[in-house]
């Protein structure tokens, strides 16, 4: 029994793709553009020397730039998620990136493996977009999952601040410095817009719809209204606290409830195609009596349909609105 070594190689080029993405997204920005770095990137670029209206320029541009790029062909499937990711790199580089892994990806197919040309120009390119959008997804999944954590936390924080007689501004401005990013870098912001005229409400509005955030729109709307209409803010945010910190354990309790059976969505959707790498793998001439056969290329795609709509069949079912 011959076992084919080429599948093995295209999963470790592709493994290698994903890697160099991070590596070059550290090499370019430093140990601050990390989401467990203890000191947030705002703070972290102010003791580099650089002024505040400076850091505050750098930070706004990388967090609006991607959905401004929407109208790019095929960026468009990127831009979401990378906002919410905030990925520090422009789109025009994150398209420069996936060509140059592209060609990575190319290069070790070559070397690695005796596909034909075609094959090889496909299956890189796909590797090049794939690898951008699966760490882009994995980074924004993490960024948003973050925020919602410390978001109860920071509400608190600003309560205590207002209660001790400090104004709304200068709470926002604590929780800047006393909570890492990713929320301390968003607070940041927040507080320089208002050091230089921009009102706190709208300011706030405005994040909660750049990271399409429920909580944090409870937050703009409860500080809109106390503008609005007066009254204690401190008391209502320690009532938003409770709340937000209520629905954060919900949905905690709802993914631990479901988490097995979204883990055997998974495995349902994904096994078919593993039982087929493994089929190729431990005896690569298995389909040789039948490939040429009249059937063969519409019952694979037959089949192929069939795997497509089970993934979406599993997700739907394992995907419950909370």
């Amino acid at each position: 029994m011959v076992i084919s070594a080429e599948p093995i190689i295209y999963g470790l080029i592709f493994i290698a793709v994903l890697v160099l993405v991070e590596g070059l997204y550290l090499t370019v920005f430093g140990k601050s553009i990390s989401l467990n770095n203890k000191v947030n990137r705002r703070l972290a670029l102010l003791e580099k020397g650089a002024g505040r209206e400076q850091v505050l320029e750098q930070l706004r541009k990388e967090m609006t730039q991607h959905i401004k790029s929407r109208s790019i062909p095929l960026y468009s499937i990127l831009a979401t998620k990378a906002q919410k990711a905030n990925i520090a790199f422009s789109p025009a580089q994150l398209v420069m990136i996936m060509v140059g892994l592209s060609v990575v990806a190319f290069i070790g197919l070559t070397v690695g493996t005796a596909t034909e040309p075609p094959v090889r120009i496909v299956v890189s390119l796909a590797m090049g977009v794939g690898a951008v959008f699966m760490w882009i997804n994995k980074k924004a999944k993490t960024r948003m999952s973050m925020i919602e954590e410390q978001l109860p936390d920071a509400v608190e924080l600003m309560v205590r601040s207002l209660r001790v007689g400090h104004p709304f501004s200068s709470a926002i401005g604590i929780v800047a410095k006393e909570v890492p990013d990713p929320l301390g870098t968003e607070m940041g912001m927040i507080a320089d817009e208002a050091a230089y005229g921009r009102d706190m409400g709208e300011s706030l509005k405005a994040m909660a719809e750049r990271m399409d955030m429920q909580d944090m729109r409870f937050l703009a709307v409860a500080v809109n209204i106390q503008q609005t209409a007066g009254g204690n803010l401190a008391e209502i945010l320690d009532g938003l606290a409770k709340v937000i910190r209520a629905r954060f354990k919900l949905f905690r309790r709802v993914k631990a409830i479901t988490a097995e059976a979204k883990w055997s969505g998974t495995f349902l959707s994904g096994f078919p195609v593993g039982a087929l790498v493994m089929i190729n793998l431990l005896d690569p001439n298995y389909y040789d009596d039948v490939k040429e056969t009249a059937v063969f290329i519409p019952a694979c795609l037959v089949v192929g349909g069939f795997l497509a709509v089970n993934i979406f069949v599993m997700k739907s079912l394992v995907n419950i609105k909370v």
